[in-house]
């Protein structure tokens, strides 16, 4: 298990000492995937953490992209913050019900706008819960907080940008999907998209990079996950999934190891499964 880090990860015990911190912002994250029934709002309503508040990924996004949940226009992501009483001077955590899933991406989106004081619930709810720590069903009391964005253009990738990286090598491009889906072995959960992965790419399921308890594994083990996997730490990174949002949880490792050149594509395997002129590899 890494360390606690307010700009990375931090754990629960670390979250019930600052719980009542009057800085400390906290956001259930959870999303599920396509065809889930489960109601991630209605989760959140039942039970949460103290004085969270729900973070919509869905809605936090591009309206006028067709992909899922791209990461909206720097005003959109102001406004729905301010809504939340999220703003400048306060430190967020983030947190989802299934240990760790989606709120690595909020993590990414954040540290995308410019906000560099945010950092992941190390094992998500299940493990605060798990651990005795209380939950309420409470609406958190919410005021009006300003934020200032500043898009940082680094940390994300189009499509154009990641063909030409995967057709001259110009970096390791990495995919957090499971192995068989990697491979081309099974459907994908979203209709109308090829099976298979970008060319030149390497497999890294999140999973291998956590713990039974959905902690991150070490520092040190999460390198040698990337190093088994054929990923050389020397030479930048470009994170991949289904729709953007494990890449983050690849990103968020690299992170924690200390490897700072890394950016995710957005529109991952949702846009690139999709368009018949982009090549796919199989196996």
């Amino acid at each position: 298990m890494a360390q606690s880090d307010q700009t990375t990860i931090v754990s629960t015990d670390w979250l019930a000492q600052h719980l009542d911190a009057p800085d400390l912002r906290i956001l259930d994250a959870t999303t599920y995937l396509p065809g889930d029934p489960r109601d991630a709002k209605a989760n959140y309503d039942a039970s949460h953490i103290p004085g969270a508040r729900f973070f919509d990924i869905d809605d936090v996004s591009d309206s006028n992209s067709d992909l899922p949940h791209m990461a909206p226009p720097t005003e959109k992501f102001m406004s729905r913050m301010r809504a939340l009483g999220v703003g400048d001077g306060h430190r967020v955590v983030v947190y989802d019900s299934e240990g760790l899933f989606s709120a690595a991406r909020v993590w990414w989106l954040f540290r995308h706008m410019g906000q560099m004081d945010v950092a992941v619930l190390d094992g998500g709810l299940p493990k605060w819960i798990a651990e005795g720590h209380p939950t309420e069903d409470l609406p958190p009391m919410i005021r009006d907080r300003h934020m200032t964005a500043r898009r940082d253009a680094t940390l994300v990738k189009d499509v154009t940008q990641v063909a030409l990286a995967s057709k001259l090598n110009q970096a390791e491009i990495v995919d957090a999907r499971a192995a068989e889906r990697f491979r081309g072995e099974t459907e994908e959960p979203r209709e109308g998209l090829r099976s298979g992965h970008i060319p030149n790419s390497k497999n890294v399921p999140f999973k291998s990079l956590l713990n039974e308890n959905s902690t991150f594994k070490s520092p040190d083990d999460l390198r040698a996950v990337f190093t088994d996997a054929g990923v050389d730490l020397n030479r930048p990174v470009i994170t991949t999934c289904g729709s953007g949002v494990t890449a983050a949880i690849l990103s968020l490792a690299l992170e924690i190891i200390g490897h700072r050149d890394h950016s995710l594509y957005d529109g991952s395997w949702a846009e690139w499964g999709s368009y018949n002129d982009l090549k796919v590899e199989q196996g």
